[in-house]
């Protein structure tokens, strides 16, 4: 018997895949609203406690970006390193990742800078490369590619914020950055005390 093997696609990561997707539709509406729906739902910055759109977009800035090179900036990195992340530490856990780097980076912009709009994913890719030096940690050890990677990339933050002038929040980055560290050690923590019991 001749068996054909059928070549399939697999929506391998289902969360990064579906983070991807809507911040294409975001953009897209950008263009077609002249930019209204980012201002209005995908941008965070100091509005009235009083409007729940307030609290919507502690969470869905991170969906959107000033254009297309801002964009295929940031999913090109979090497409390498976010499905390796999802399969490692599943689903629901790459969710709250995302979800924890918005809330945070939200605030902080929020509170601390109430004349900036912040929006885009770059929070989320830092907290992700932050997160992605912690896979192959063990009991009370950390791992050297991690202190290379903390190293280099908040010495390129903070060079970046004296030195280069633009609209890149490098504290975006950085606290992304130690959302990802603190979320990857909470979790390698949890997961070796699990398998260990």
């Amino acid at each position: 018997m001749n068996s054909e093997k059928k070549v399939s696609l697999s929506f391998n990561s289902p969360v990064i895949l579906t983070f991807t997707i809507l911040c294409f539709i975001v953009l897209v509406l950008d263009f077609i609203t002249a930019g209204r729906t980012t201002v209005s739902f995908f941008s965070v910055y100091r509005s009235s406690l009083a409007s729940p759109l307030t609290y919507l977009r502690m969470f869905t800035h991170v969906l959107g970006h000033a254009d297309w090179n801002h964009l295929f900036g940031n999913i090109t990195m979090l497409l390498v390193v976010g499905p390796l992340l999802e399969e490692k530490y599943g689903s629901w856990n790459m969710l709250f990742v995302i979800l924890a780097t918005a809330l945070v980076t939200g605030l902080v912009n929020f509170f601390f800078f109430p004349g900036v709009r912040l929006l885009g994913a770059s929070g989320v890719v830092f907290a992700c490369i932050l997160l992605s030096s912690f896979t192959c940690t063990k009991e009370r050890k950390i791992p050297i590619t991690f202190i290379l990677v903390a190293l280099i990339y908040i010495g390129q933050q903070i060079y970046s914020a004296i030195f280069v002038n633009d609209n890149v929040s490098n504290l975006a980055h950085l606290l992304g950055g130690a959302v990802g560290s603190v979320l990857g050690y909470v979790m390698n923590k949890n997961k070796m005390y699990n398998t260990s019991r």
